[in-house]
């Protein structure tokens, strides 16, 4: 990458920073699950090697750090400033085993070692090719063996609307330098445009798809997904091809129930079934057409290990698994449905009672026979409405909550507008369940007579052990 291009994207960088918080699909444990379902053994987390290619601020590693003393955690990014942030963090929360660097990606070498978890989530669409290359050198050169890298990017088709939206945007904003400036000539470009462009036209289209996203996102979002100097989308095919040459390969989505073409009905299955057979990876370009996806978020292995990968769900593969709702923990929706069969209610009720822990396979098999339990929560993964780990997750019980027994989850790494809770969650806190949760962690006792809604509301949110 030329020196100006550098300069230009650690600018941009230093003086608009990223939002820096928990991706609770890269997360480790979360990709350790996703292989683990596919047939493959990776790593604990527990005692992993995890790089984080893009770090920001930190805000995605360090709960981990804090939920795993005994891991070894290494941030890169190329920001002076997000860095910097970073530590002023890591030296409050009195973290020892993360660490993070001031590092152009293509300066990698050797040295840096090897590690049994890469993620590199918002920046590969968001650098030059160089850089691009750089990241699938380094997942290649220094994923360790049986080791999952996860890979987020932009997409087409889904992108191909979203360009002509950035490409006025940037129109009106180039003659300007300052961050506020360019945001402002920007957003007064799509507010011309919405007024002006006729109805039923492209431009018209494409405004209608995109301006939702705009109107909701964050200045900051904005600024490096629409105003950035790179920003360059490719096909999900054209991505697997570029890791294969690198020696890598696909293991799966990020989130799993993108993968199942059941959930598009007969009329898609059977077709791309025929169509597409047993190649993964063309069934999954030819859903990305048909659901005109823009984002993807794909987990990377070896390809030696590739022939071990069982995308047929297997109760063998299931069982290992401790699951949970996949509930927002803000609002609290989710996709629970309604149960097909009195085994499928029971293991319902065994989830509701137990969220936002986790139970085992062997526990829900309390609830039901084994093969009911298993044709329930194939269902349950395959349609994404429930979320899975390699290891128990522990939370407090709404009778911990009313005898006061809690605590905060020790890696909640609070800050100023959010939490981060034991699905690796950014959790954002209104004043009062900010105030109590750090008085909760300051080592205050819990008083339920008094607090007793915001606990059971923190609870909820799997703030509280």
């Amino acid at each position: 990458m030329s020196q100006h291009l550098t300069a230009l994207l650690q600018q941009s960088y230093d003086e608009v920073p990223y939002a820096s918080h928990p991706f609770p699909q890269s997360a480790p444990e979360h990709l350790e699950a996703v292989a683990t379902l596919f047939g493959l053994a990776p790593t604990p987390p527990a005692n992993a090697r995890v790089l984080e290619l893009g770090c920001a601020a930190g805000g995605n590693i360090i709960p981990f750090g804090l939920r795993h003393p005994h891991a070894q955690v290494l941030g890169l990014d190329l920001s002076a400033v997000q860095i910097e942030q970073g530590l002023a963090r890591v030296r409050q929360l009195g973290i020892t085993n993360l660490e993070l660097r001031r590092m152009n990606l293509e300066d990698v070498d050797a040295s840096l070692g090897s590690f049994d978890y890469i993620i590199c989530h918002g920046v590969f669409s968001w650098v030059p090719d160089p850089v691009r290359q750089a990241i699938l050198r380094i997942c290649s050169t220094h994923l360790s063996p049986g080791g999952i890298a996860y890979i987020s990017y932009n997409t087409y088709p889904g992108w191909k609307a979203r360009e002509i939206v950035r490409d006025a945007m940037l129109f009106r904003a180039e003659a300007h330098t300052a961050p506020a400036d360019r945001l402002a000539y920007a957003r007064g470009m799509l507010d011309f445009l919405v007024q002006t462009s006729p109805e039923g036209g492209l431009l018209r289209k494409a405004l209608d798809e995109v301006m939702p996203t705009i109107q909701s996102a964050g200045p900051t979002y904005l600024m490096h997904e629409f105003l950035e100097h790179c920003n360059q989308p490719l096909y999900f095919r054209d991505f697997v091809a570029s890791a294969r040459a690198q020696g890598l390969d696909y293991l799966g989505d990020a989130e799993p129930q993108t993968m199942f073409v059941g959930n598009h009905g007969a009329q898609v299955a059977e077709p791309l079934l025929k169509e597409a057979g047993s190649d993964q990876v063309l069934m999954e370009q030819y859903l990305d057409f048909l659901t005109n996806r823009g984002f993807r978020q794909s987990l990377l292995i070896h390809a030696g290990e590739k022939p071990a990968v069982q995308y047929r769900l297997d109760a063998r593969h299931m069982e290992k698994l401790h699951y949970a709702w996949g509930e927002d923990p803000q609002t609290q929706a989710g996709k629970r449905g309604e149960a097909a069969s009195p085994a499928a209610a029971a293991v319902h009720a065994a989830l509701d009672a137990a969220f936002p822990a986790t139970l085992s396979f062997a526990e829900l098999c309390a609830a039901a026979a084994p093969p009911a339990v298993a044709a329930c929560v194939e269902e349950l993964i395959i349609t994404g409405r429930v979320r899975y780990v390699r290891r128990p997750v522990a939370c407090a019980s709404a009778a911990s909550v009313a005898d006061g027994r809690v605590r905060p989850y020790p890696a909640a790494a609070l800050l100023p507008d959010f939490a981060c809770n034991v699905w690796h969650q950014p959790v954002k806190l209104d004043a009062a369940e900010h105030e109590l949760l750090l008085r909760l962690q300051k080592g205050a006792a819990a008083d339920v007579e008094q607090d007793g809604y915001l606990l059971e509301r923190l609870r909820r949110f799997g703030l509280l052990v």
